[in-house]
């Protein structure tokens, strides 16, 4: 025992210096200015023992959140232990022949947060991660103990980084949102009340402060989870100590003596050094905590005052809006100024709103001037000779300044429309609900394991139980625009329809956020409603590699559409834009007059989280092809900090001088509205250096309006009334129509799990006919023949002679084979 006394005397001297040298990762900090960070870097390494991290007794120095040092490291059986320069830093631990081969060569690293720590005996440290081991050696077991504990300590901290890598992110991202709101609002009130926060008013918080202040809790952060780690060795160390002072106390062997209290030695010192870095890292964080406690203070009081100030702005903003509303209200109309008149907006409503004030302000376009429209008094602009239109005096009901084309109710103005035509069949009014399914994303990954990219079912549960041939079909819900528009002698007032019309088509995507079926090549579908509605239609498929459908309208009240449609779509993160490409042709029999435009892209928000919802954005140019009018429409889209109403579309119709007749407004969702300009000026330049167009204009008619959702619509995709019918089963169609398609059909039944083997069945039956036509091309190639491809059935390929692209035009004959139920023709493909 008297040896064990001198030892552990001897161990107490060097315990001080011991101490003092010891590196604590645990309260490491980033580097910065004023931080203190403990690092035994050694300060030169000579003889063959090569000392550890603190070799020749050199103190821990100021620097980086590492550790270095030399050990020796076993290389092979010839070589035996060679001395290498060792960092450990943010988890790894690498290693390098010389220091100064750490500017440009690494031999090699290791990752503590996956490896596994064990001591062989009093020198010896072996580090296991996978397939990588380090068999390591100390010079002394001193040595050997402060890089045990700076690797435990590193290894905690590593794994700490890894699982909370995700939530920190997460965290992150939603602070700079709300941040990046909190700035926007402040910067509307600001630019609203024209300046109330002056920069003599706010608080000395710049951006650097801010920097500072989050550093400061991220590094409070880091020094609690460091206690927690500390604390936990501590109660490991200690328990160890335990019981080796229990077995010291039992010993009777004196030859055993001499080992254990070695031990006990060893166990206390790795103690010490664990106390000795809890020691530090809570001096650390309470000095964190004592010096910017006042910060906190004065951060968290400036924010009250902001609230405070923010709220009493708001109240006076109210207050301002309905002064300003009341005196709106009782302002006299005046002739060519923008009072309120009996045929007014304002009149004809009863009461003022922010969307229809009197004066109305639309966004300049990006190839078209900016313009206002001011709303005249109709007393003063009396038709002399003719009506609103210089070519519509033949039909002034359409353009009564007291009623509106589409002012009495959707169903009513729908059977105005077609009075001449009674319905001959009674369809369909509603579906099976949709199945309450809950998309697991498991279910759907694990099918997908072993699988080509290219033989990866989508589930059902992203569709709707229509194919894209059918969405197509629906651009002809609000078909009586057209058949009104026959009737139109003015170009530029046909127009007006034409261009209503172009805007309808997407009244029906504002809550359908799911994607409707794929078609198959060579799918067709038919909507024949000559006798009831006065059309027929018929698309196809006509390319699957980029997919491509054709589709052909023929109505018997004067007038013809076709268009082909490819599908475009870029993956943006956060959204999906979806570009639909080809031009939407529209001819009127008896005016010849030929129209073309095309549609404006479509974006599917919150792709990865949140809730889905659609945005129309670009412009549509319609154009006239035969009197050159031409009709610019604008989508605005959706902003967050916007004054416009969600959902804006404006635009104006000229002729071919360029000359404005019309302007268009309203929203893609509910209406159309067209106002008749009577006279225009050049105002004063805008806020972005562009000269302003003033419009005076008369009151303005409503073209079109949407219709109501049928009952329970939430339930039933939100299908409106045609759409409901689109899927209903008909007798004589063809025998590749949609209508036909298994998979969809199961769906729409809520078989949803059928749906998707159907789906399935359907897709690798298509794969086998593409194999087998590119084979087909192969063995053409060599006996050098030529070999056309897939030729649609219905279509034929030719050259569009306006717009001189190559497109698929309605060749003839399918009306034809469904009166002689003819389908010889027709492939197979369900």
């Amino acid at each position: 025992m008297g040896k064990a006394a001198a030892l552990c005397s001897g161990s107490t001297r060097g315990l001080v210096s011991l101490l003092s040298a010891v590196p604590c990762l645990a309260c490491h900090e980033l580097p910065g200015p004023g931080r203190r960070a403990m690092s035994a870097e050694t300060a030169g390494a000579g003889g063959r023992g090569g000392g550890g991290a603190a070799a020749g007794g050199a103190p821990a120095a100021p620097g980086s959140d590492t550790y270095k040092g030399w050990l020796f490291k076993w290389t092979n059986y010839l070589k035996g232990y060679q001395r290498r320069w060792f960092v450990l830093s943010n988890g790894l631990l690498s290693y390098y022949r010389t220091q100064a081969e750490m500017a440009h060569t690494c031999r090699g690293t290791i990752n503590l947060s996956t490896a596994h720590i064990d001591t062989e005996d009093s020198c010896n440290i072996v580090l296991s991660n996978g397939g990588r081991t380090y068999h390591l050696k100390a010079s002394s077991e001193v040595e050997r103990q402060r890089w045990v504990t700076a690797l435990e300590l590193a290894k905690a901290k590593a794994i700490r980084m890894r699982n909370n890598q995700s939530a920190l992110l997460s965290m992150m991202m939603v602070v700079s949102w709300e941040h990046q709101a909190w700035v926007g609002w402040m910067q509307l009130l600001k630019d609203t009340k024209g300046g109330i926060y002056d920069s003599g008013d706010e608080e000395p918080a710049s951006q650097s402060d801010k920097s500072e202040l989050h550093g400061t809790l991220k590094t409070l952060s880091s020094k609690l989870e460091d206690l927690s780690t500390c604390n936990d060795l501590i109660a490991k160390h200690g328990a160890a100590l335990q019981r080796s002072l229990s077995e010291l106390e039992n010993l009777k062997l004196p030859a055993e003596s001499g080992e254990k209290i070695k031990a006990v030695n060893e166990r206390a010192t790795l103690f010490r050094i664990t106390s000795n870095a809890m020691i530090n890292a809570c001096r650390d964080f309470l000095d964190l905590a004592e010096t910017h406690s006042r910060k906190w203070q004065r951060a968290l009081q400036y924010e009250r005052e902001q609230r405070i100030r923010l709220e009493e702005t708001i109240e006076q903003l109210a207050k301002q809006h309905n002064s300003l509303e009341r005196a709106c209200r009782g302002a006299p109309g005046s002739a060519g100024s923008a009072g309120t008149t009996k045929g007014s907006v304002q009149s004809a409503k009863g009461e003022a709103s922010d969307e229809d004030e009197e004066t109305e302000y639309f966004d300049a376009m990006e190839d078209a001037p900016a313009f206002i429209t001011v709303t005249a008094d109709p007393k003063h602009h009396r038709r002399s000779g003719s009506n609103l239109s210089g070519a519509s005096e033949g039909h002034p009901e359409d353009w009564n300044l007291e009623d509106s084309v589409f002012e009495s109710s959707n169903q009513s103005s729908y059977n105005e429309s077609c009075k001449d035509l009674l319905p001959k069949k009674r369809r369909r009014s509603r579906i099976p609900d949709k199945p309450n399914y809950s998309l697991n994303l498991w279910s759907i990954m694990k099918n997908c394991i072993g699988k080509e990219l290219s033989k990866i079912p989508m589930p059902v549960n992203f569709n709707e139980p229509l194919s894209m041939l059918q969405r197509l079909t629906e651009d002809l819900e609000y078909h009586e625009l057209l058949d009104k528009a026959v009737k139109c002698e003015s170009s530029t007032e046909q127009m007006c329809f034409v261009a209503a019309f172009s805007v309808s088509s997407y009244s029906t995507t504002v809550h359908r956020t799911a994607k409707p079926f794929n078609p198959l090549l060579g799918e067709t579908y038919e909507l024949d409603r000559l006798e009831e509605l006065g059309f027929r239609s018929l698309c196809e498929q006509v390319s699957h590699h980029p997919p491509a459908a054709a589709h052909h309208v023929f109505s018997k009240r004067g007038w013809t559409l076709w268009q082909e449609i490819t599908i475009a779509s870029k993956f943006r993160g956060k959204y999906l834009s979806i570009m639909p490409l080809g031009a939407i042709h529209l001819e009127f029999h008896s005016s010849g007059n030929h129209y073309v435009w095309r549609k404006v892209t479509s974006t599917v928000h919150n792709i990865i989280v949140g809730k889905l919802w659609i945005d129309q954005s670009g412009e549509i140019e319609i154009v006239n092809h035969k009197s050159k009018d031409k009709c610019q429409l604008k989508f605005t889209p959706y902003s967050y900090f916007s004054r416009d109403v969600p959902r804006k579309v404006t635009g104006v119709v000229s002729d071919a001088d360029g000359k404005a007749h019309y302007v268009m407004s309203g929203t893609w969702d509910e209406k159309m509205e067209c106002s008749k300009i009577v006279q225009s000026s050049h105002g004063s330049a805008g806020s972005e250096g562009k000269q302003k167009t003033v419009y005076q204009t008369l009151s303005p008619k409503v073209l079109w309006k949407k219709y109501p959702l049928p009952e329970n619509a939430e339930n039933m995709y939100f299908f409106s009334s045609l759409a409901l019918t689109l899927n209903e089963p008909e007798e004589r169609v063809a025998p590749t129509d949609s209508r036909l398609r298994p998979d969809q059909r199961l769906m729409e039944s809520g078989r949803w799990d059928e749906a998707n083997v159907e789906k399935q069945r359907l897709e690798e039956k298509q794969r086998a006919v593409r194999r087998r036509r590119e084979a087909e091309a192969v063995e053409a190639l060599e006996e050098g023949k030529d070999y056309e491809g897939y030729i649609p059935l219905w279509f034929e390929r030719k050259v569009d002679p306006i717009t001189g692209e190559l497109i698929c035009a309605y060749k003839g004959g399918y009306w034809e084979a469904k009166d002689k139920q003819d389908w010889s023709s027709c492939p197979d493909i369900f």
